[in-house]
């Protein structure tokens, strides 16, 4: 079997890495094998971050919601169970904002979903 020469394509596999690593500390950004250790547990904790964020934001999210409920005389829960029998079917996203951006717009729905729970 003829010997394979890797040149060009092994500097620029490790150019590659090492464009990534660029910032990190030390022998992070510099030294080959500590380059590829980093990128691949900094991957990990980009992949698992991407999940969190979600997470993060639905939980932002229901906190102004909840403001915007109690400033209007009503809990979060019963305020989206009044929702969901009035047929309103907005997503908490819009709600937030809704909540964050116009306060009369949103105590329409507050009472539009008090009205429904009665």
């Amino acid at each position: 079997m003829p010997r394979v020469r890797r040149g060009h394509h092994k500097v620029e596999r490790r150019k590659k890495l090492k464009g990534i690593a660029k910032g990190y500390f030390g022998a992070k950004s510099r030294l080959y094998r500590s380059v590829k250790e980093q990128v691949e547990r900094s991957l990990v904790f980009a992949f698992a971050g991407r999940k969190v964020k979600k997470i993060d934001f639905r939980r932002l999210w229901i906190v102004r919601i909840n403001a915007g409920c109690r400033q209007n005389g009503i809990s979060y829960s019963r305020f989206m169970d009044g929702l969901k029998k009035a047929g309103l079917n907005l997503d908490r996203k819009s709600l937030a904002g809704v909540a964050l951006t116009d306060p009369q717009a949103f105590a329409s729905l507050v009472e539009r979903a008090k009205k429904a729970i009665a």
